[in-house]
């Protein structure tokens, strides 16, 4: 492989990482609504705001949200919504080992 595409792959896995907390993915799936505040945000995920507001921040570097700022409010949204695309195929393999499991359970 060389540098470039090294440097790509890099840079994939940093995304990945930022959705690989159960805390983001849940943010991730909340803004598949539009979007939101801080407040509603961590209102939905049942965690602090500052937790909240240190993961936001951890996806926004990532590029995967985007916020602004409209007075003292912070609002964020999915900056690439595809990343939800990601997420359903993540679905699809649970649905699928889960399946796996039942068929290797119903041979005992």
């Amino acid at each position: 492989m060389d540098e470039g595409a090294r440097k790509v792959c890099e840079l994939k896995a940093e995304v990945l990482k930022a959705l690989a907390h159960p805390l983001r993915v849940a943010i991730a799936e909340f803004l598949r609504g539009g979007e939101c505040c801080v407040c509603d945000i961590a209102e939905h995920v049942g965690a602090e705001r500052s937790n909240v507001s240190r993961h936001l921040g951890l996806m926004v570097n990532a590029g995967v949200l985007e916020s602004r700022k409209d007075g003292l409010w912070v609002f964020y949204r999915l900056k690439t919504p595809c990343v939800l695309e990601f997420l359903s195929c993540a679905s699809r393999v649970l649905r699928e080992q889960m399946e796996d499991a039942r068929a290797a359970l119903a041979g005992l």
